[in-house]
């Protein structure tokens, strides 16, 4: 029977595959003009592909045995973070279980979660760029800079205070710091919100969005290991740890690091 389900299933992606491949054929087949322009285009597109990625993946990896078992550990103090808020500041290309797996642990605990996102700001029309229509109330999620789904935000960058919250997490994915940085909303409140004393957590490429408020400078933290260097370069001081906490920085390192992270942020918040 799970034999017939999974084939069901590959039947189903290979049919939207094929439907997908079909339509953006026939929106260039419209778009061009001549067969030479059709060829050339045909030369500098890529093949269309379905990605399937499930999170399952990830908790049943060899070596993972303590993550799975974080998620299917029943949680016993449903109010440790009762009356804590909770930002979850976020753009598209987020690393998936970097946000919905710190979200779900929080929400367990009793904490309100937001998620907010940079106001929607659409490229250039001369860059190109097709936006679908719920990239104005989503961000999208990529699994090792695959996209896999997309996500509802509550509210946006330019709409929320220090005030309203009693922490900050931002996850990763190679895209989603690197959208965040670059918006004036975001860097101004991670500053504003450093200069309070709150908690801010950064894990795998977020730190870099600290880097970018400077907010960095003597500080101990990790981050993934590709950025280190960006993180050492802004003043900081890196560990090789799966989290540090330095005052009111929590930082972390990548997806397998998430439990380590996410109770990280727990014990902060509960000892403030």
């Amino acid at each position: 029977m799970k034999t017939i389900s999974k084939m069901i299933v590959a039947g189903i992606v290979s049919v939207f595959a094929g439907l997908n491949v079909e339509a953006q054929v026939t929106v260039k087949t419209k778009e061009m003009k001549t067969s030479n322009e059709f060829e050339i285009v045909n030369k500098l597109s890529t093949q269309s592909a379905v990605v399937n990625m499930p999170v399952t993946k990830l908790l049943d990896a060899p070596g993972n045995e303590d993550l799975r078992a974080f998620f299917f550990t029943p949680v016993k103090n449903k109010t440790a973070l009762k009356g804590k808020k909770i930002a979850v500041i976020v753009a598209d290309g987020f690393e998936e279980i970097e946000l919905t797996g710190p979200v779900w642990y929080f929400k367990e605990l009793g904490a309100e979660v937001e998620i907010v996102a940079p106001k929607y700001n659409p490229a250039p029309e001369r860059y190109g760029l097709v936006y679908p229509e719920m990239s104005k109330t989503h961000v999208m999620a990529i699994q090792y800079l695959q996209p896999v789904g997309w996500i509802k935000f509550d509210r946006t960058a330019d709409q929320i205070k220090v005030s309203d919250y009693d922490a900050v997490f931002i996850p990763g994915g190679a895209w989603n710091p690197d959208n965040l940085r670059y918006d004036k909303d975001v860097i101004k409140f991670v500053q504003d919100f450093n200069k309070a004393g709150k908690l801010i957590a950064a894990i795998c490429h977020a730190p870099v969005v600290l880097a970018s408020a400077d907010i960095l400078k003597g500080r101990k933290l990790t981050g993934y290991w590709n950025i280190q260097v960006d993180l050492k370069n802004a003043g900081g001081t890196v560990l090789e740890q799966s989290v540090v906490t330095d005052a009111n920085i929590i930082t972390s390192r990548h997806p397998i690091d998430v439990a380590d992270f996410s109770r990280a942020v727990e014990n902060w918040l509960v000892k403030k």
